[in-house]
C-alpha cells in the first residue's frame, strides 16, 4: 500500500499548474493586461478556466478506489480544487502531506448548498476550502457568497479576510476559498464560519453616448440597478492614453456592494480592453462611486466605438444568515512551524525599518517589519526570498489592527520546498520609492507655488522637485479649477494631493486619478470645484521619486 501510495503522490504532484488569475493582485489592483475578459468579470473573480491535464488525474484517482479510502486529501486536493489554488503552493502542500482537516458539514437553503470541505490551519492564517452547489446554472449567471467570515473566537473576524468561488465546469458547482489571518491562540478553538448570504447575478449593459472629443463633463441617467445617473468627463494623458474619469449617483446605495459598474468600449463589435492602472468605487464627496479608466488612445480614436455601462444585475438571493459551528486546530502543522527574532536592520546604516520577525509554516513563510514612524508606506514595491535555491514572491498583508506601523509580507511555499532550521534565507527588496513630506508637515515647512492669471486658457510652469522638472498645468473649465501635474523623468513618482491655502481656510484638491506607487505614471490631476479668482498659492501634500534599480539584500538564516 505505501508503494501505491508513492506512486499516487508522484503522479499527481508532477501535473503542470494552470495560469489561473493571481486574485491578490487582481484585488489590490485591476491589471488587464493580456486579459479578454472585462473589468467587471475579472472583480466578480467568477468563470470557468481551462482545466489543464485533470483527466489524467481523475483516471489516476479512478484506477487506485482503495487507495481514495486511505488517502482521501489527495482525491480533495487534486480533482475538487485545481482551478482554485493556482498561486497557493502552500496550500496544496499541506493537502499533499494530508495535514488539512476535514470539515463535511454543509447547509443547504433554497435548493442552493453550501458545503465545508477541509481546513488548513497554522501560525499564519486559517484556510477553508468549500463548494458552493446552485443547482442548474443559467449562461448569464455568477454566483457569490457575500460576508464570509469567522466569529465568536478571541480575535477572530478581523479585517484581513476574504474569499471567491470559482466555476468548476467539469463537476458542475461552484469551487470556494476563503483565508484570514486570524489562527487560534490555542492549539483547538471553537468557531462560527457564517456567510451573511448567497447572490446570483447577470451582466448587463446599457449604452453611453460618450463624445470623447468633449473634456466638458457629460451626464446621462441610468435608472438600472439602483443608480440614477453617471458623470464622465474625458481627459487625454499625452498622446498615448485617455482617462475617464466618472461618479456614479446612487438612489439604493446598498446596490454598490454588487453593482461594479464600469465603462466599457466596442471597436466595430469587438470588445477593447481599458489599460491596466484604473480603479473603481473611490467615495465621492457626497458618496458617490468614482471610477477612474484609461483606454489606448489609439484603440479609440478611430473606427466605429460605441461605449456601454456593464454592470451586475442581481437575479437571486439566498437570504443568511448560514452558519457553521466549527471546531479548528492547528496542532498538526506545529511539527512544521518554525519561528525567528531576527532585528535586522532593512538598509545597513539605516534605522528606519527592522525585520523584526520570520514565521515559517506548512504553507507560508510570514515576515514582520517594522517603522519607526506610523503611517511610513513600506519603501520596497518587490520582495522576494531566496530559499535553498528557489525565489519565492512576496505579497503585502494588512497591517494587523492597532500596529499601523508594521509591514507584513507573505511568501506562499511550493509544493516541493522542503525547509529546516539549517535551511539558508535571504531576504531581497528591490524597486525602492521615497516619499518627501507627509500630512503631518507643519504649515510653516511648506512653500506654495503661486498660480497667476487664471482663466480658462491652459497654462503651465515648471518646478524642480528633488532635482526632478514637473510641469504644473492648470486652467479654468466652467466653474472649476482643474490642476494638472507631471514630469518627463520616469523616476519622479508623482505628486499626490495639493492644496490651496493653509490652516482653517484650506481648500483640498479633489483628485481625479488614483495613481499606484511604482507604477510608472506620475500624471495627476485635482479639480478645486467651484473656484473662485484669478490667482492661487497650491500646495503639495507630498511626492515620491522612484528608484528602480535600488536592491537591499538581508540574510535572515544561518
Amino acid at each position: 500500500m505505501k508503494k501505491l501510495e508513492n506512486m499516487l503522490e508522484h503522479r499527481l504532484n508532477e501535473d503542470k499548474g494552470v495560469p489561473y488569475p493571481d486574485f491578490e493582485r487582481m484585488w489590490g489592483r485591476l491589471e488587464q493586461e493580456n486579459s479578454t475578459m472585462t473589468p467587471l468579470q475579472l472583480r466578480m473573480a467568477n468563470g470557468s478556466g481551462n482545466r489543464g491535464r485533470n483527466w489524467s488525474k481523475i483516471a489516476v484517482v479512478a484506477s487506485f478506489s482503495v487507495l481514495i479510502a486511505a488517502a482521501p486529501v489527495y482525491a480533495a486536493v487534486h480533482y475538487d480544487w485545481d482551478n482554485l489554488l493556482h498561486g497557493r503552493g502552500g496550500v496544496q502542500a499541506a493537502l499533499a502531506q494530508n495535514l488539512g482537516q476535514q470539515l463535511n458539514q454543509s447547509v443547504t437553503q433554497d435548493g442552493v448548498t453550501l458545503k465545508l470541505h477541509t481546513a488548513i490551519v497554522d501560525e499564519n492564517r486559517t484556510v477553508i476550502l468549500f463548494t458552493l452547489d446552485v443547482g442548474k446554472r443559467l449562461e448569464n449567471e455568477n454566483w457569490n457568497v457575500k460576508g464570509m467570515t469567522l466569529k465568536g473566537a478571541d480575535g477572530a473576524n478581523g479585517p484581513s479576510e476574504f474569499s471567491y468561488v470559482l466555476w468548476d465546469e467539469k463537476n458542475q458547482h461552484y469551487n470556494g476559498y476563503f483565508e484570514s489571518d486570524w489562527t487560534p491562540k490555542k492549539d483547538t478553538v471553537n468557531v462560527q464560519l457564517v456567510a451573511d448570504n448567497l447572490q446570483a447575478f447577470s451582466t448587463q449593459e446599457l449604452d453611453l453616448p460618450l463624445d470623447i472629443q468633449s473634456q466638458e463633463t457629460q451626464k446621462f441617467p441610468i435608472g438600472q440597478e439602483g443608480m440614477r445617473s453617471i458623470e464622465v468627463k474625458p481627459f487625454t494623458q499625452g498622446q498615448e492614453k485617455i482617462l475617464f474619469s466618472s461618479a456614479i449617483i446612487f438612489d439604493q446605495p446598498e446596490t454598490k456592494e454588487w453593482a461594479f459598474p464600469n465603462i466599457v468600449a466596442y471597436k466595430n463589435g469587438t470588445l477593447i480592453n481599458s489599460l491596466a492602472g484604473g480603479a473603481f468605487g473611490t467615495p465621492g464627496e457626497n458618496g458617490e462611486y468614482t471610477s477612474q479608466q484609461y483606454f489606448k488612445a489609439a484603440d479609440i480614436s478611430s473606427g466605429e466605438v460605441n461605449y456601454k455601462l456593464q454592470y451586475m444585475k442581481q437575479e437571486k438571493k439566498v437570504e443568511g444568515p448560514l452558519a457553521f459551528d466549527l471546531q479548528l486546530s492547528k496542532k498538526q502543522m506545529e511539527s512544521g512551524t518554525i519561528n525567528t527574532s531576527l532585528n535586522l536592520p532593512l538598509e545597513e546604516g539605516e534605522p528606519n525599518y527592522t525585520l523584526e520577525k520570520m514565521v515559517v509554516t506548512p504553507t507560508q513563510i510570514r515576515i514582520a517589519i517594522r517603522s519607526k514612524e506610523k503611517g511610513n508606506n513600506f519603501p520596497y514595491q518587490k520582495s522576494t526570498l531566496e530559499v535553498a535555491g528557489k525565489t519565492l514572491e512576496g505579497n503585502f498583508w494588512r497591517s494587523p489592527e492597532g500596529e499601523p506601523e508594521l509591514t507584513v509580507l507573505r511568501f506562499e511555499r511550493p509544493v516541493d520546498l522542503e525547509i529546516t532550521e539549517e535551511t539558508p534565507i535571504t531576504f531581497v527588496a528591490k524597486y525602492k520609492v521615497t516619499q518627501h513630506g507627509s500630512y503631518k508637515i507643519n504649515k510653516d515647512e511648506k512653500t506654495p507655488l503661486l498660480l497667476t492669471n487664471i482663466s480658462d486658457k491652459k497654462q503651465t510652469l515648471i518646478q524642480q522637485l528633488s532635482g526632478y522638472p514637473v510641469k504644473w498645468t492648470y486652467y479654468m473649465q466652467g466653474a472649476d479649477l482643474y490642476v494638472e501635474t507631471e514630469s518627463e523623468d520616469a523616476r519622479f513618482g508623482g505628486i499626490n494631493q495639493t492644496h490651496i491655502g493653509l490652516g482653517k481656510e484650506r481648500i483640498l484638491g479633489k483628485p481625479l486619478t488614483v495613481n499606484f506607487t511604482g507604477d510608472g505614471n506620475n500624471k495627476a490631476i485635482d479639480v478645486y470645484k467651484g473656484f473662485k479668482g484669478t490667482e492661487a498659492s497650491i500646495y503639495i501634500f507630498f511626492y515620491t521619486t522612484d528608484d528602480p534599480d535600488k536592491e537591499t539584500r538581508v540574510q535572515l538564516r544561518p
